[in-house]
């Protein structure tokens, strides 16, 4: 899926400073950035989440070569905030990673209830503007997605 181009740089965690990955791939010939901790976590957080969750936001990046235009980044850059501060306690939620690029932006995270999720998600944003937005839930209590883009950006030796 990925193992295209990739770059590696440090990104800090607002919480504790662990390292990070800034990677880039191509897809269909546009860059796709995605942004992730290069770690599982500990076993525990990883057996109590098996849904993989993408909330997906498709948009027209043909005239910003694949990149949502600034307008509507404006407005993701809203919603990661309203999810970061809903999901940032860590108790239903680990964020996987993000994706932006090819006309897609995707707040990928593994989560242990639906139904709390979509409650805190559904509360955080009643304020907002609604958001073109779908979200999916897929079954993946290996963290096999995660363990996939860990292992397509690990360092070539």
């Amino acid at each position: 899926m990925l193992n295209l181009f990739k770059k590696r740089s440090e990104n800090k965690n607002h919480d504790d400073q662990q390292k990070g990955i800034v990677g880039e791939y191509f897809e269909n010939g546009f860059p796709v950035i995605v942004k992730f901790v290069s770690e599982l976590p500990a076993k525990g957080i990883v057996s109590k989440m098996k849904w993989f969750t993408v909330i997906s936001w498709n948009y027209d990046g043909s005239q910003n070569n694949g990149m949502p235009p600034e307008a509507i980044n404006q407005r993701m850059l809203l919603l990661e905030e309203a999810l970061d501060k809903a999901f940032r306690n860590g108790k239903i939620t680990h964020h996987a990673y993000n994706r932006t690029g090819n006309s897609l932006k995707e707040f990928n995270y593994y989560i242990s209830d639906r139904d709390k999720f979509m409650s805190r998600f559904n509360s955080a944003l009643a304020k907002h503007e609604r958001y073109p937005i779908e979200i999916n839930f897929y079954e993946d209590p290996d963290w096999s997605e995660m363990n996939r883009l860990i292992e397509d950006f690990k360092p070539k030796q």
